[in-house]
């Protein structure tokens, strides 16, 4: 079965979850049930992890699914409809690259990317649909047409500053989403990358709080998001993936997934 019959029409959509046993792949495969549309072809892990050969179903704390953790991703990609990727950032090349090969579209949630992804993406998306997205919540796909929008209206005499506040262990600061968010916002000022101000904050357990800030004489609009539970990431990988697998190649963004509603 190829990649191109199971995204024809009324098929479920083969989905390939790659990053266990990480709480993003965990959390997509326990809220995998309430997306009828989409069916667990395999779960993917890196070589060596002691999840490689257990069942996929029991490590998320549901119902053994017989989808054991594989630890190769060609193979599991044979005859799949969508990879969905939350592993690691020094992976994600070799990942495009063998979903481009296999002809399956692909949704990286990963963050960190190193700069030879955005050229890689753009040449796998000549035979896939691809999405990268820094944050798969749906409201913050939102918030960044919000972001154009508003420094599009105010124009450059506003300053521009986007705050984010993560849990102890985020590693990357500024956070990917507080990077795009940035870039939405030169993008409608039509201005400089260097001209929008970063500030992060790390401690405790926040899941995720970014706030984008324009300054300007004698007044100041926030437009802020905050997101206290992890499974609205999920929640917005898998329907942005439902999406993302019925398109046409080329590049993709959250925004797009929800502009047909």
């Amino acid at each position: 079965m190829t990649a191109a019959n199971a995204r024809e029409a009324g098929a479920p959509i083969r989905l390939v979850v790659i990053g266990m046993p990480g709480r993003m792949g965990l959390s997509l495969l326990r809220l995998l049930p309430l997306y009828p549309a989409l069916r667990l072809q395999a779960a993917v892990a890196a070589a060596g992890n002691p999840a490689v050969g257990r069942d996929s179903g029991e490590l998320a704390g549901t119902s053994p699914n017989a989808v054991l953790v594989a630890a190769e991703l060609d193979p599991a990609l044979n005859g799949a409809g969508l990879a969905i990727d939350f592993s690691t950032a020094g992976a994600a090349a070799a990942h495009v690259r063998a979903c481009a090969a296999a002809g399956v579209p692909l949704l990286i949630g990963t963050t960190g990317l190193g700069r030879d992804i955005p050229s890689l993406i753009a040449e796998a998306a000549r035979s896939i649909p691809v999405m990268a997205a820094a944050n798969t919540s749906v409201a913050v796909a939102v918030l960044q047409d919000l972001v154009r929008t508003a420094a599009a209206r105010l124009g450059s005499t506003f300053d521009i500053q986007v705050l984010d506040t993560h849990h102890a262990s985020k590693r990357d600061a500024p956070s990917g989403t507080a990077l795009a968010l940035g870039a939405a916002a030169s993008e409608g000022a039509g201005i400089g990358p260097e001209r929008v101000g970063y500030a992060s904050t790390r401690g405790g357990d926040v899941v995720g709080d970014h706030s984008v800030q324009f300054l300007g004489a004698g007044e100041r609009l926030a437009l802020c998001h905050s997101a206290t539970d992890r499974s609205v990431f999920a929640r917005g990988a898998l329907q942005a993936g439902t999406w993302l697998a019925r398109q046409k190649p080329g590049t993709y963004r959250m925004a797009d997934s929800l502009r047909e509603k």
